[in-house]
């Protein structure tokens, strides 16, 4: 796949302007109307490079992707203070669970919080629950449970949402909330993710494992979570049965990366 993290058309660049995502959720098209190649999420913050009356070329700054959005769907980039640590969160009109929600939100939506009482954070877009957002300054420390969060979320070719993730998706959201610098797709995650091993056949919690357009991430020495079109969603596979299935149609693994080790927080779910 082409290498969207630098800008793959300089001649469409005549701006460089700072804006942010102000939708729940919007996709990054490869031509305006065109395929979903990604998606973006309230609070990412992209640069503008060129604009029309409806849509927009851009790059996003957390991978560098480069694609077209909606007009509609950019505001003025602003400093989020809080991110959804939660698979799904909803925003209400009142700080009340009872109160009528006015927007759902996906994991990783990022949110500038103006007023925090003791249950419910106060923004621009409703009062949000304050169990399911972390100041964006506290990273995650387990890509594993993250990973987690979304088992049964359906699958999604481009997905990068609670709504629907596909497998390069489903690990960029777990390691962008450790910190940890992480590309769109999974044949560039292949290429700068984690440490290669040679010749080990034991698997440990957080290694990584690619076969030609896919990426599953390990939980434990006998089980994986990936986001697959065989089961159309998130799901555990033993990793015996996955290695022997996927090989039959898509090949051999072709990495197993190990990414670096760090400390467990158990994310809220």
């Amino acid at each position: 796949m082409t290498d969207r993290r630098r800008d793959p058309h300089p001649e469409k660049t005549t701006q460089r302007e700072a804006a942010q995502i102000g939708h729940a959720i919007v996709d990054l098209n490869r031509q305006p109307g065109g395929p979903r190649d990604r998606q973006l999420l309230l609070g990412d913050v992209v640069t503008v490079l060129n604009e029309s009356d409806d849509w927009c070329y851009i790059q996003a700054e957390k991978d560098g992707y480069c694609g077209y959005v909606i007009k509609a769907a950019l505001v003025v980039a602003d400093t989020p203070t809080h991110m959804v640590m939660a698979p799904a969160t909803h925003g209400y009109e009142e700080p009340d669970f009872k109160a009528t929600d006015r927007i759902s939100l996906s994991f990783g939506s990022k949110l500038t919080v103006t007023h925090q009482s003791v249950k419910f954070a106060q923004t621009d877009f409703g009062y949000f629950p304050v169990q399911h957002l972390v100041p964006v300054a506290q990273p995650a420390l387990d890509p594993a449970a993250i990973v987690e969060l979304f088992v049964g979320t359906p699958y999604l070719w481009g997905g990068n949402s609670r709504w629907g993730i596909d497998c390069s998706g489903l690990i960029q959201a777990a390691c962008l909330a450790c910190d940890i610098p992480c590309p769109g797709d999974s044949d560039q995650q292949e290429r700068d993710l984690g440490l290669a091993l040679e010749n080990d056949s034991s698997f440990e919690r957080n290694d990584l494992l690619f076969w030609k357009g896919h990426v599953a991430l390990v939980i434990d020495s006998e089980t994986l979570i990936h986001a697959n079109s065989f089961a159309m969603s998130v799901c555990h596979e033993p990793i015996v049965g996955a290695l022997a299935r996927i090989a039959s149609s898509d090949g051999p693994v072709t990495a197993h990366k190990r990414l670096p080790k760090s400390g467990h927080r158990t994310p809220k779910s």
